[in-house]
């Protein structure tokens, strides 16, 4: 990396099974197995329709999403019940957060970009990490979900940026592949012990 528009600036983090246990896998595969329904399958079918009901993009609600849910797949359990079998599975990783901190400290800059709902406000709440990044770029308000290429364009323009200025960091291959795709430098997060190793590539951590 010799010219500016290839030195990276910003570290621009996924938020679940990147900065936090993946819980709205984890909590569905828990809900899946309450019902006895297999959890694959039903992954499957919520992930599709929090998209269909257009509650990751801002334009439906929890509401919705749990009632469509529900009329699609025949589960049971009250909004504020299955929000919770999610909600409590969204771990934050001390370790990741740490890394973050030392990214910082190296004078550079973290961000998130996440398709999320409003939950991620309210897990901010409760674990307090939000204020680790800046902007945080949520589906939600955005209206737009990493499923689109489009997205991490409007990411660029938000940060200001030059795609090669932007480590993208997602545990979604297909997220990192439009990422990718669109200039952005990309890691295919798997653990913290390789992505330690990327930070200690760019010199951030020993």
């Amino acid at each position: 990396m010799t010219d500016d528009n290839s030195q990276i600036q910003v570290f621009l983090f996924d938020y679940g099974g990147v900065l936090a246990e993946e819980g709205f896998t984890n909590g569905l595969k828990a809900i899946a197995a309450a019902n006895d329904l297999d959890g694959e399958v039903f992954f499957q079918q919520a992930t599709e329709l929090i998209y269909q009901c257009g509650y990751v993009t801002g334009k439906g609600s929890e509401r919705e999403f749990w009632q469509l849910v529900r009329q699609e797949c025949g589960i049971s359990g009250s909004d504020a019940e299955l929000t919770a079998a999610i909600h409590s599975r969204f771990i934050l990783r001390p370790g990741m957060i740490a890394k973050v901190k030392a990214i910082k400290q190296h004078g550079l800059s973290t961000a998130i970009l996440s398709d999320q709902t409003d939950w991620l406000e309210q897990l901010d709440k409760r674990d307090n990490f939000l204020k680790e990044f800046n902007p945080v770029l949520n589906s939600f308000y955005l209206g737009q979900t990493k499923r689109d290429p489009d997205t991490f364009r409007e990411a660029l323009q938000i940060l200001g940026l030059q795609a090669g200025q932007v480590m993208f960091i997602d545990d979604n291959q297909g997220h990192i592949e439009r990422a990718g795709e669109m200039g952005l430098q990309t890691h295919l997060f798997t653990d913290e012990a390789a992505f330690s190793l990327v930070l200690a590539e760019f010199g951030l951590i020993e």
